[in-house]
């Protein structure tokens, strides 16, 4: 998670919402990485974890991660959950809670089955969700002052 954090502080530098991804594979080799790019992309799609599942598809010349983990810093939203369950992912791992946009914590929160993923894929929340938020948390508030 700590280089989801390093993705997401990349974003920041660049007056992106900072948010971060890293994908992994079964050995825990670094295999893809992405940062939001919303902004300089021109591209509402551009979110980090679309970019590295893309980046992942590419590395491994398939279309499914079914053996990969993903780490963001923040809660998936309905579109990038959509994608990480057509890529069959294996384990998503975040940060950051997003109580508005964020599709899983409902169904975590009432320890239910997430009927927007794959019925095999692990999801573990909350993994360094002070700093994941803070960060998020800081650069709205310099959004709101400026």
């Amino acid at each position: 998670m700590r280089m989801a954090l390093r993705e997401a502080q990349e974003a920041l530098l660049q007056d992106e919402i900072p948010i971060g991804a890293i994908l992994v594979d079964p050995q825990n080799k670094v295999i893809a990485k992405g940062r939001n790019q919303v902004e300089l992309l021109n591209d509402p799609t551009a979110h980090a974890e679309m970019l590295c599942l893309s980046a992942g598809f590419e590395y491994l010349n398939a279309k499914y991660l079914n053996q990969c983990t993903i780490y963001v810093t923040l809660e998936p939203c309905p579109m990038c959950a959509g994608a990480l369950f057509w890529s069959q992912i294996g384990k998503i791992v975040y940060g950051a809670t997003d109580k508005k946009r964020g599709l899983l914590h409902p169904y975590i929160e009432r320890q239910e089955s997430i009927p927007y993923l794959h019925p095999k894929t692990i999801v573990v929340a909350g993994v360094l969700e002070n700093e994941c938020g803070r960060l998020l948390t800081d650069f709205f508030k310099s959004k709101r002052q400026s």
